[in-house]
Formats: C-alpha cells, sequence, structure tokens
C-alpha cells in the first residue's frame, strides 16, 4: 500500500494604487468639441497621452475625451458572424512609458453582471474583457491581457500564432466599474512588459473579446473566425504609436521557503527544519531581448506533483511548475511522436531534467539524502528580432549530490539549449533549429551509471498553402551519448532502447562509447475552412535516438502512422451550441516492422443548449497481430489481446453556483479476464464572490493478467520471464479550497490524498 498526502498553502499578494468609487462616466464629447472619428473595421488609431490617465475604470481622462472610439463588434460565438447582444466601445492610447486601453461594456441590466472574485489568472464563471497585443506585428506572437467585473487579472503569452501560454505574468494593471450603462474597464500596460522592434512609428496588432457569460455570447474586434486556424493573424491593426523609447526592464522576483521534513526515525531525529532562499531577475537588455536569470529555484514555491504509483516499464510525466522554466516555454518547444491522435508530453526538452532528484539515489541515497539537485544558476535569453527571427538560448549549471558517505548521487553538470526559429511568407512558414547539450563531471561513483555528454541537433519546419486552410510540417533529429562503455551498455539495455531482446533484430555491443540515433516526422493536413478537418502522419525513432538527459522520450525503434478526420459545428444547431466529432485509427511497428498496435477511435464533444458539457468515445485497440516488445522488460514479444475501452464525461452549467461533474471510463482486455473501470465524480460550489471550493474523488479497479513481475536466471543460466495477475484497487482525492480577500491577495489550501 502505498500513502501520500499533500498540502499547500499559497498566498499571493500584489500591491496596486488605491481604487477609486465607481461612478457613471461622463460625455465623451461637449458642445465644442466634435466626436472623435470611428476605426474601421479593423483599423484604429491611438492617441498620444499628453497627461497620464488615473486608472480607476473611469473615461474622464482628457485622452478618452480625444481618442478614436473602437466599435463595429460582431459576435463569434455561439452564432458565428452574428449580431451583438449588447454594445461596446473601446479606445486606445499611449505615452512614453505605457499602452492604454478604456473599454465601455454597454449594458441594460447591470445588476444581472456577475462580480465574482478568484485567483490571478483563473477563469471564473463571470463576464470578461480581453484585449490581445501583437507588439511585434508578426502575426505570430503577442500578449493577452484580460479582467472581469470583480477586477479579476488574467494574462497569457502567445507563441506560433495559436498557442497560449499562461504561465506568463506581466506587470500591469486594470481597474473596473460597474455602473446604470453596464460596466468599464480600463488597462496600463507598462511598454516595458512588451517585445516590439526599434523604430519611430509602430503599428500593433489589436483585438478586444468581450464575454457575457450569462448568455455564454463571445463579441470581438475585428470579427474573429472560428473556422480559421489563426489567432494572432486575425486580429486588427493599431496604428500611429510613434517615438516610443525602448525601455530596459528591471524586476527581481525573491523568495524564501520553510520546510517541515521527515527525516530517518533511526537516526533519532524524526523531523527537520530546512530554509532555502533564491531568486528570479529580469533584465530587457533592449526592447525585444529579455536576459532572465534564476538562482536556486526550488518546488516548494508551487504546487506539489500528483501522487502516483507507475507500475509500467514508462517513466512518468510531470508538468513543469518552476516560474523561471515555465516562462517562454514555448519558444522551446520540440515535440516528438506527437500529432493530433496521439501526443504524450515527448520532446527535446524536458525543464524537469534540471533540478531533478538525483538519478543514484536508488543506489547510495537513504531517508536524509536530497530529494533534488541544487541548480546553482539559470540564465536564458529571449527575444524575436526584426527580421522574424525567434531566439532562445537557456543555460544551466547544477551542483553536486552526495550521500551519507559522501557517495555521488548526482554529479555537477551542465545544461545548454540553443532555439531558433525564422518566419517566411508573413509567419505562414518557417523554419527552426534546436541544439541541446548536457555534460556531466563524472566520477567513480557515476562513470559506470550515467553518460558524459549528450547532445541532439534538430530542424523542423512548417508550411500553409491554399489560404491558409492546409498546413504540412516536419522535422529531423539526430541525437549522438558518449560515456565508458558500462554507461553506454545501461542505456542499450534500458526501457527506452532494450537491445537485448532475445527475439530482436538489434546487436547489444557491450564495448562501445558512444550511441547515436535519428527521427524524423511529417504531418499533413487540413486546419481552416469549412465544417471538416484532418490530418495524416507518419515519423519514426531509430533504435538508438536517446532524448532523455534533457528532454523526454518514453521509448524509440518505433515508427507511427496515424489518420485523423474531425467534423467541427461551431454555430448552434439541433439540441447543440458546438459540436465536435472526430474518427480516428492508428498503427506502430517497431523498426523491423514487428506490429506493436493497430486501433480505431472515436471521440464526440458536445455543449449542449443549457450550457452543460457532454464527451464520449470508444477504442478497439491492441486488435489481432499486434505484439508487445515492452512487456517483459527485455524479454521477447508477446502478443496482445485484444482491448476495448469507452467514456463519458458530464459536466453542468458552469454559470450556476454548484457545477457537478462526473467521469466514467471502462475497458475489457484478455478475451475478458482484464480489464478496469473508473469513475470520477467531483464538484465546484462557489459559496459567495470570495470563496471557491472544488473535490475531486477518482476510484479505479484494474485487472491484467499480463503485468510483468520479474525476470529469473536459473542455475543453468536460462532466463525465465514472469509475469503475474494484478488486482489493483486505488482511491484518490483532490481538494482546492480559494478564499480570495481582494482581486490581488488569496489563500489556497490543497490536498491529495491518495491510496492504492
Amino acid at each position: 500500500m502505498s500513502l501520500s498526502f499533500a498540502l499547500l498553502a499559497l498566498l499571493q499578494v500584489v500591491t496596486p494604487p488605491t481604487p477609486t468609487d465607481a461612478q457613471t462616466s461622463p460625455p465623451t464629447a461637449n458642445g465644442s468639441r466634435p466626436a472623435p472619428a470611428t476605426a474601421s473595421a479593423s483599423i484604429a488609431t491611438a492617441a498620444r497621452a499628453a497627461k497620464k490617465p488615473v486608472i480607476d475604470g473611469r473615461d474622464d481622462d482628457e485622452v478618452w475625451r480625444e481618442a478614436q472610439p473602437i466599435t463595429g463588434f460582431r459576435q463569434f460565438s455561439p452564432v458565428a458572424n452574428g449580431d451583438v447582444r449588447f454594445r461596446t466601445e473601446g479606445k486606445v492610447a499611449y505615452d512614453d512609458q505605457n499602452f492604454y486601453v478604456f473599454v465601455r461594456m454597454f449594458d441594460p441590466h447591470p445588476d444581472s453582471i456577475l462580480q465574482l472574485l478568484g485567483r490571478r489568472d483563473v477563469r471564473v464563471a463571470t463576464d470578461q474583457i480581453k484585449i490581445i497585443i501583437d507588439s511585434y506585428h508578426d502575426r505570430r506572437t503577442g500578449y493577452e491581457f484580460a479582467v472581469n467585473p470583480a477586477g479579476v487579472l488574467r494574462d497569457y503569452a502567445v507563441y506560433s500564432d495559436i498557442n497560449e501560454d499562461p504561465s506568463w505574468d506581466g506587470v500591469w494593471e486594470a481597474r473596473t466599474t460597474v455602473d446604470s450603462l453596464g460596466w468599464t474597464a480600463e488597462f496600463r500596460i507598462p511598454l516595458s512588459q512588451l517585445r516590439y522592434a526599434d523604430s519611430k512609428t509602430h503599428s500593433f496588432g489589436f483585438g478586444i473579446w468581450r464575454d457575457i457569460d450569462r448568455y455564454k455570447e463571445r463579441d470581438s474586434w475585428p470579427e474573429y473566425r472560428q473556422t480559421d486556424a489563426r489567432f494572432m493573424s486575425q486580429l486588427g491593426t493599431v496604428e500611429k504609436i510613434d517615438g516610443i523609447p525602448s525601455p530596459h526592464r528591471l524586476e527581481l522576483a525573491p523568495y524564501v521557503v520553510a520546510k517541515n521534513v521527515s527525516e530517518d526515525p533511526f537516526s533519532g531525529n524524526a523531523r527537520n527544519q530546512k530554509f532555502s532562499a533564491g531568486a528570479n531577475i529580469k533584465y530587457g537588455l533592449t526592447s525585444n531581448l529579455t536576459l532572465d536569470a534564476t538562482v536556486n529555484p526550488d518546488f516548494g514555491q508551487v504546487e506539489s506533483d500528483p501522487s502516483v504509483l507507475n507500475l509500467s516499464a514508462f517513466e512518468t510525466f510531470f508538468a513543469e511548475q518552476r516560474p523561471f522554466f515555465l516562462e517562454g516555454t514555448g519558444i522551446y518547444s520540440f515535440q516528438l511522436n506527437c500529432n493530433i491522435v496521439n501526443c504524450n508530453n515527448e520532446g527535446l526538452f524536458y525543464s524537469r531534467r534540471i533540478g531533478r532528484s538525483p538519478q543514484l539515489g536508488y543506489l547510495y541515497g537513504d531517508a536524509s539524502s536530497p530529494t533534488s539537485t541544487t541548480i546553482l544558476g539559470a540564465t536564458k535569453l529571449t527575444g524575436r528580432l526584426s527580421s522574424g527571427t525567434s531566439i532562445g538560448v537557456l543555460d544551466a549549471v547544477t551542483q553536486r549530490a552526495d550521500g551519507p558517505l559522501g557517495q555521488t548521487l548526482e554529479p555537477t553538470t551542465n545544461y545548454a539549449v540553443v532555439r531558433g526559429q525564422q518566419d517566411l511568407r508573413g509567419g505562414e512558414s518557417g523554419i527552426g533549429i534546436i541544439l541541446t547539450g548536457v555534460n556531466r563531471k563524472n566520477d567513480d561513483w557515476t562513470s559506470a551509471a550515467l553518460n558524459r555528454n549528450a547532445y541532439v541537433a534538430a530542424t523542423d519546419f512548417r508550411h500553409r498553402f491554399a489560404e491558409r486552410r492546409f498546413e504540412i510540417t516536419g522535422s529531423i533529429d539526430a541525437s549522438r551519448v558518449s560515456g565508458s562503455p558500462a554507461s553506454i551498455l545501461a542505456t542499450q539495455t534500458d526501457a527506452v532502447h532494450y537491445f537485448q531482446q532475445p527475439d530482436g533484430s538489434l546487436h547489444l555491443d557491450p564495448t562501445l562509447t558512444s550511441l547515436s540515433g535519428d527521427a524524423e516526422q511529417i504531418t499533413f493536413g487540413k486546419v481552416g475552412g469549412g465544417v471538416t478537418r484532418f490530418q495524416t502522419s507518419y515519423n519514426r525513432m531509430s533504435p538508438g535516438f536517446e532524448a532523455n538527459d534533457l528532454g523526454f522520450l518514453q521509448r524509440a525503434d518505433l515508427q507511427n502512422w496515424s489518420n485523423w478526420f474531425s467534423l467541427n459545428f461551431t454555430s448552434p444547431a439541433m439540441f447543440f451550441n458546438s459540436a465536435f466529432l472526430n474518427f480516428n485509427e492508428w498503427n506502430y511497428w517497431n523498426n523491423a516492422g514487428l506490429l506493436l498496435d493497430r486501433a480505431v477511435n472515436t471521440n464526440w464533444h458536445f455543449i449542449l443548449r443549457n450550457n452543460f458539457e457532454i464527451d464520449l468515445g470508444g477504442t478497439a485497440s491492441q486488435l489481432p497481430g499486434t505484439f508487445s516488445d515492452r512487456a517483459s522488460r527485455g524479454g521477447p514479444a508477446v502478443r496482445h489481446s485484444p482491448f476495448v475501452n469507452g467514456f463519458l464525461n458530464l459536466v453542468g452549467d458552469n454559470r450556476k453556483q454548484v457545477i457537478p461533474g462526473i467521469q466514467f471510463n471502462a475497458g475489457r482486455s484478455d478475451y475478458g479476464r482484464g480489464g478496469f473501470y473508473e469513475i470520477t465524480p467531483n464538484v465546484d460550489l462557489r459559496v459567495s464572490s470570495q470563496f471557491h471550493m472544488n473535490l475531486g474523488l477518482d476510484y479505479n479497479h484494474n485487472r491484467d493478467d499480463s503485468q510483468w513481475y520479474g525476470n529469473f536466471t536459473d542455475s543453468v543460466d536460462a532466463t525465465h520471464y514472469t509475469f503475474a495477475h494484478l488486482n489493483q484497487k486505488t482511491l484518490s482525492a483532490t481538494l482546492r479550497i480559494d478564499y480570495t480577500a481582494t482581486p490581488n491577495l488569496t489563500f489556497q489550501l490543497y490536498a491529495s490524498p491518495f491510496v492504492t
């Protein structure tokens, strides 16, 4: 039995300027001043502010009387290009330090506007106004800033046109008011938070999105088309931003962590207090290049990892949660074995390798040994040049970790990543490269187990055509690891490679001091236009491909061909507001041609007229003629029996105070002798505008007649590969309680008990 419990109390404090009371905004024009002209369908003009506006949610500052109104909003959900229910009007201004936006959301029933508090960056069931800024005006990257009527802030960075990075946290402010006309929002975005080219005159990509939550209506300026696969490319333009300087930005975020740690009870000290400190530093070298540094970042800053019991041959993936490594992750992303059908978080850069648990702790360590490796320091340089080149450079050094008798549990190690991407054809095409390197200072304790060096080089490309409705992407990767014959032998025989398989075509060579490999992938699909979408994908990894020193790779020696077809209904019809139905099939082989899996699958997702969500689907996999070359952990391949499973997920209306949900998942294998079922009920409870609770339970019962037990060698040196009957029951729970005193002060309780 495994039992664990995690408890985290989180206090987030931001000190903003003191807000003023909400008032009805005064008229924007009088008899002596004509009303400003209205912005066009997709082009607006920014007004230069001679005097800084007071950020109080009111438009009584001089600049708002002069700024050009932005109107012409269109509904994009649930009705595509529909008339808006309520009018919206925006205005844009700037000075040498800030970018300002004022938005008036008219609403004839202001008493119906929900004003719910919540943690920063958490979407609550309220109205919302969001502004989107593409300061490079490259139609590929940018930032989103959102606020709800209660003043709760959310922000994102955007990369690759459509990918959002919620980990980005900018320094900015917004104030809101609710009055007799509806509600308002006033934003101040420091130019130091944006990245833009060094030029006398600028045009920013710009958009405004409004959510009217009680009607589930979404409006935008300019018109946003859900049938178009682009996001940043659909923005409008704010012109005549003249004479803004290139600010030098400096931000410092120090932290102190106290831990009450369980020690070895035989040492006579059952508990021990430990303290650590560190800091994150950010400095803007230019308007488009930023240098970040960190000293001793610690997982104690963030929510703990979920509890798991892993009985498979493959490593468990845990999401990154340290702020330094989270921000800007998009530029370093380089996925492996990933398509729309199946994507398992595999990639060439997995930042959790930096500061990882000491790899030889299981061999030399005890209960008093460190559970993570100290990061002496890390720096990264990110930015985008005026030529359309995005760059990311990261370097980190971790300290040697030792055991109770001075053994090395993890040697001093240097990690490095270089990533570059070049946009072509206005961002519709592009090419990229990535280089990663790991260098360890091995000694007598580690040289037999850990590789001395590990390098990966790769290139990728993308190309959209036929009015951006079709896309082709691809990548080519090469890897090389080197070390002692013992460490390379350990690499060849681990679960990623299994060169020792007796019935395989691979040759195990105990004399090698290096191992090389390659990987390739190509995809083609329809990404926009109409109701239909599709993708076909092929990828291959050679047996010697190795990326786990700084990446995440579950297995090499793999080929995969996958096909996906989807019907996307984004406008109301029949019983739903939106529906997405996909139909898939996939095939896996190793490089010798052994069929590892063949499967068919369908998934249906509906948002009903009453805002309930229904998700359901089913899969038939391991169809006749397939084998597992990993089940016997280095032994011969084992024939699969067919496996079928299905799921049903029901979620209530998220506009209510109580939001129930439940998911059922069940499967059958081994002709009825094996299978599983899982029930996951959960409830969201909002007692008041300040108090929010989420409780989720999960019960899983798994029966498996093919659970690997062990490989044993007998007296005549014959190896026996044994399996057992597994009967596993797991019960876990997750509890989150948030109390939001103000939009900038939140207390959170997190608990995750787990028993299996």
